[in-house]
């Protein structure tokens, strides 16, 4: 199991779009993932999961994933987040 502090830069936070984004691309990979915000756990390939923690700017969340490409799922999805979503 791998996880990583990350932080949501684009300053609309996660809405629909990047949540819809997160999703698509967790669901590439076979390994669970799942993103932590306060006590809130969510599947990050789950689009409605991922929009209901509410995770606006500047907001650190814990992305963890346990499985045989687990390495790659955390490099991709912290690459959306690194990238704001290619919002700005």
């Amino acid at each position: 199991m791998i996880e990583k502090i990350i932080t949501v830069r684009n300053r609309a936070g996660i809405h629909a779009r990047p949540a819809s984004i997160i999703a698509q691309t967790a669901n590439k990979f076979d390994c669970e993932i799942l993103l932590t915000k306060d006590e809130t756990i969510v599947n990050a390939k789950s689009i409605m999961g991922v929009i209901t923690m509410a995770a606006g700017y500047n907001a650190t969340l814990t992305l963890s994933a346990n499985g045989t490409d687990e390495e790659a799922a955390i490099a991709a999805i912290t690459a959306l987040f690194e990238n704001k979503f290619e919002e700005e």
